[in-house]
């Protein structure tokens, strides 16, 4: 098997083969969106094409395709059923069902689209493959011309970004342990000439982080704290911490192995935040980014940290463990403390932190705590505008007393299974005291099912919905 992940070089030349210049769309075959079965582009067919139409008993349901043939055998239309005309609100990456469902070939979109940036992404979305571990003749690729007015570099940007972050998490965790993720954050440091600084194992001790060191100890593979900055120190400071656990036994309160099958995927919030720094240096946004990244092991062995241990924080907080199956907000609690030291203007937390999240909201719409109004309202519309999601929840104070314990500052767990997404994201804040604006995603970093532009796999959610309100209100649109 292939021991080294894809580079981001290789992700970007295949993207741009995908992505034709608009000069190539002469020969392209076209792709009309069909809205009902009244649209006037089924009248402007010929008899022919209505007749095969009606002898494939087709209709324009959402997401439905039908290939047109030609009078050689081929392809001369492709048929896109919207469903209504807010199919792009409802499915906003409705064209991403495209790709699995053509033959080889270039195509072009022939009907008007409300959001051409997002209609190509979408295309590139669906066309994901996790291939490293597949052997025989890779898939020939569908490819499709620029739609009229969208921006080429913007689209393959994105998509780059969503590349990047699924084959993080796909990577099993054999292949994708702390090390091997120091290393995608080096070469995302080196391709935007960033800097990159990292505490590794018994050094979490000596430099005050003992909580990620006491949640990775028990594996041979050695815990860290990964640090990238990039831009001047004189922008806006935004910070994004992402959970880096490679893999999730659940510790001593070990997990059964219908959940833990699933593990490899508890560094996403990791690639969430990598892939939302990738949008920001290819951009160049001015700000000044840092991404952290608490990357560990949660393993068994019989140095494991247990229930009822009382551990010492970064913040100087003692904490009581309720539970070892929680350690991902005992890592985040020390990066915390460390991007909090220096007061961002921005501070974001990414994690697949509770299944409480995936109960009230399921697997496709993460929660959004936010301690700022406008900032939660722009993340929530900025969200909804890129086709990335997101659910404001409450930092609701009166619950925070159920963190109370009586040998230690804090419990990191309450008692009973209510409000667990809540009560996490209490947990966190109590470790934020000087960053200007607090948010905290509980993403599941994942798609149980296919849809449309998100093949079953890895998913870094959120990404897009951070870059798109970052873009807004301090870039340049």
């Amino acid at each position: 098997m292939p021991s080294k992940a894809t580079t981001l070089e290789a992700t970007r030349r295949g993207l741009e083969d995908l992505l034709l210049d608009a000069s190539a769309g002469a020969d392209a075959v076209p792709i009309r969106l069909v809205a009902s079965e009244n649209d006037a582009g089924l009248a402007k067919l010929g008899k022919t094409e209505r007749r095969w139409i009606e002898a494939q008993g087709w209709t324009p349901k959402q997401g439905a395709v039908l290939l047109l043939p030609d009078a050689s055998g081929g392809v001369s239309t492709v048929l896109l059923g919207t469903g209504g005309k807010d199919w792009d609100s409802d499915t906003p990456l409705l064209t991403g069902v495209l790709p699995r469902a053509l033959p080889e070939s270039a195509y072009r979109f022939a009907s008007a689209l409300p959001d051409p940036d997002l209609a190509a992404l979408a295309f590139l979305a669906g066309s994901y493959r996790f291939g490293r571990y597949k052997s025989g003749n890779e898939e020939k690729p569908r490819r499709l011309v620029l739609p009229q007015g969208a921006d080429r570099s913007q689209v393959l940007a994105l998509a780059e970004a969503l590349y990047f972050g699924r084959d993080l998490i796909n990577t099993p965790a054999n292949d994708l342990g702390p090390a091997e993720l120091e290393s995608s954050v080096r070469e995302l440091a080196n391709e935007f000439g960033a800097n990159v600084k990292v505490t590794e194992g018994t050094s979490l001790l000596s430099d005050n982080f003992p909580l990620i060191h006491t949640v990775g100890r028990a594996s041979d593979r050695a815990p860290r704290l990964i640090d990238l900055r990039w831009g001047s120190e004189r922008a806006p400071k935004v910070t994004v911490v992402g959970k880096g656990i490679c893999f999730d036994t659940g510790g001593l309160d070990i997990k059964p192995g219908s959940t833990m099958a699933l593990m490899k995927k508890d560094m996403g919030g990791a690639a969430s935040a990598l892939a939302f720094a990738l949008l920001v240096m290819r951009a160049k946004l001015p700000v000044r980014l840092r991404v952290l990244i608490p990357a560990a092991d949660n393993s068994i062995s019989g140095n494991a940290f247990r229930p009822g241990d009382v551990l010492p924080s970064r913040d100087g907080m003692t904490v009581e463990i309720g539970n070892t199956d929680a350690e991902g907000r005992l890592v985040l609690a020390d990066a915390i403390s460390l991007a909090d030291e220096e007061a961002p203007d921005y501070l974001v937390t990414i994690a697949t932190l509770t299944g409480a999240a995936r109960v009230a909201l399921g697997p496709d719409l993460p929660p959004l705590y936010a301690d700022d109004e406008d900032f939660a309202r722009g993340l929530l519309d900025s969200g909804h505008a890129v086709g990335d999601p997101l659910w404001r929840m409450p930092f609701w104070k009166p619950y925070d007393q159920l963190l109370k314990s009586t040998i230690a500052d804090v419990n990191h767990i309450a008692e009973g299974s209510f409000a667990g997404s809540v009560i996490a994201a209490l947990f966190l804040k109590r470790f934020v005291h000087e960053a200007k604006r607090f948010a905290h995603l509980d993403i599941f970093g994942w798609v149980p099912r296919e849809r449309p532009g998100r093949p079953k796999g890895g998913e870094p959610q959120a990404a897009r919905a951070l870059f798109e309100y970052f873009r807004k209100e301090l870039g340049t649109s």
